[in-house]
């Protein structure tokens, strides 16, 4: 059995990680999903991870899943905790000193998804389109729902490690993601992690939209079938 602990992206709760939860607790998998205070202006990156880590029960069988701007967070809580494996999920992937606030603007991102809204015919204020194209619409309405302020606290702060922690680690890029086109992840990932990424068919909201597939691929993470980075 494998310990799957997950780290959401902004703004949200949860929430929108149950449906794959279920898809591995049904399995016989461990699973923990913390919620973040995103709303709280007095927490920044440390104090997610604090929370984080303090979820982790096992860390010898611990698969560490860091979705969207969990990428920021997951980094710290390796260097709290060694955990077995980290798996970024159509994630942003840090550099030293690097505030997540710059990260939209240092590695080209504004082009890259202009391009990519060209390619889709997306209105760039289309926040719908962008996250939620590929998710039933029963899903997404209830998506919304669970839609909390985020805090600019954890974005304005300089990433404080000098390097990326030693945890084995695997990108799993989402090929249909419009918040973070591939084409451009594939650069960053090979740029920033010195790795090719696995991918998987779906948008950014995969947890919601093709859960089932989601969780056969993180199986595939288990600490006896992980290769380190």
């Amino acid at each position: 059995m494998t310990e799957y602990v997950f780290i959401p992206g902004a703004g949200s709760d949860s929430w929108y990680l149950q449906p794959l939860a279920g898809q591995l607790r049904a399995r016989g998998h461990h699973v923990a999903t913390p919620d973040l205070p995103c709303d709280d202006d007095a927490a920044g990156l440390p104090e997610y991870a604090d929370i984080v880590a303090a979820a982790i029960s096992d860390p010898t069988r611990t698969v560490l899943v860091a979705h969207s701007f969990g990428g920021f967070t997951a980094p710290l809580v390796c260097q709290r905790v060694a955990v077995q494996r980290l798996v970024l999920l159509s994630a942003m992937i840090p550099l030293p000193g690097e505030a997540p606030a710059d990260w939209w603007a240092n590695p080209g991102y504004e082009h890259a998804r202009r391009q990519q809204d060209e390619r889709d015919g997306r209105h760039p204020d289309d926040e719908d389109a962008l996250f939620f194209h590929d998710v039933p619409p029963e899903l997404a309405a209830q998506a919304r729902e669970h839609s909390r302020r985020q805090s600019t606290t954890p974005f304005t702060e300089p990433w404080p490690l000098p390097a990326w922690p030693a945890t084995p680690t695997t990108f799993l890029l989402c090929r249909h993601d419009r918040l973070l086109p591939a084409a451009f992840m594939r650069r960053i990932v090979a740029e920033r992690l010195g790795v090719v990424p696995d991918e998987i068919d779906g948008g950014h909201m995969i947890a919601l939209a093709r859960p089932r597939q989601l969780a056969d691929q993180l199986e595939a993470y288990t600490p006896t079938n992980s290769t380190p980075l």
